[in-house]
């Protein structure tokens, strides 16, 4: 008999709510509204992009996306998307494929979920 077993991922995500506030202290409701949003997009085809990349066998193009990712995430503050980034980045130079491999697909759903969380956070007055 076998026996499969499925398991389910269940990521949290950090924010810094402060680096948020301080963007909408120094741009205006307005303009950092527009900010978040151009961002959450970036942060969308950034993802998407690592995928591809990976798909493609191109080490040197997921590592330029997720630096990439990385600027985002320092941007508006999704510090847990930021971490894993940079555990992607040190796991591609090294041998630890499955790690490498693992911690990529975290980085997918710490993506998701800081989405998420900062669509989230726009909904409350900052």
């Amino acid at each position: 008999m076998t026996v499969i077993v499925n398991l389910n991922h269940s990521e949290s995500v950090r924010l810094d709510r402060a680096q948020l506030e301080r963007l909408y202290v120094q741009l205006g409701p307005a303009r950092a509204d527009k900010e978040v949003n151009q961002t959450l997009e970036d942060l969308a085809i950034g993802l998407a992009n690592v995928q591809k990349a990976q798909r493609g066998g191109q080490m040197d193009q997921v590592r330029e996306c997720v630096r990439n990712l990385i600027a985002i995430a320092n941007k508006i503050g999704m510090t847990s998307l930021g971490r894993v980034g940079r555990d992607v980045l040190d796991l591609s130079q090294g041998t630890d494929l499955a790690g490498y491999h693992a911690t990529l697909a975290r980085l997918g759903r710490i993506g998701e979920r800081s989405l998420i969380a900062v669509w989230d956070i726009q909904d409350v007055t900052l």
